[in-house]
């Protein structure tokens, strides 16, 4: 099985906030800062595999600070952890104050990617290994997430069963 060191999937972005993306609390869309990490994570998912990665779920959007559009907004991901056909990647949301230069953590993200082949079915991926403190750190409890989402997706998949498939006016 291949290997990759956590940098070899590391993708940064920085973006300005204009008027259009804040709400009328003029603070940014939580579905535009949501579009953002989806896009970025999908290209540390990408970078592992070397091929085609599609999300397989948002595990997690915690929106801990409001991103002002006096900030710039910047997005840091990488893969933390790999299954056998799937990852997990991070993401990391910073804002900076244009006008101060006070940074602060404004959005954490898990997602989880699978790498398909050209007929669309899943693929081994490469196992990940981390370098860092952060690195180590989320590698280290990504199997207790990975636990989680699996539990999620179980109960997600029977309250499915209890869900109507019909408009409200037929």
């Amino acid at each position: 099985m291949s290997q990759k060191y956590v940098n070899e999937t590391r993708v940064m972005k920085i973006s300005r906030v204009f008027p259009l993306d804040v709400n009328n609390h003029n603070t940014l869309f939580g579905g535009k800062l949501m579009s953002l990490i989806d896009d970025i994570a999908s290209i540390s998912a990408s970078k592992l595999c070397r091929g085609t990665a599609v999300t397989a779920s948002t595990d997690s959007v915690d929106f801990l600070k409001p991103i002002r559009p006096t900030d710039s907004v910047s997005l840091e991901s990488f893969v933390t952890w790999t299954g056998r056909t799937s990852m997990e990647v991070f993401v990391k949301v910073m804002t900076e104050n244009l006008y101060t230069g006070k940074r602060d953590i404004a959005a954490t993200s898990f997602l989880t990617f699978v790498g398909l082949d050209d007929n669309n079915q899943p693929i081994p991926v490469p196992r990940i290994i981390p370098e860092t403190e952060e690195e180590k750190k989320l590698f280290e409890t990504a199997q207790q997430r990975a636990e989680m989402r699996k539990i999620r997706r179980e109960e997600s998949k029977k309250f499915a069963d209890f869900l109507l498939t019909k408009y409200p006016w037929e």
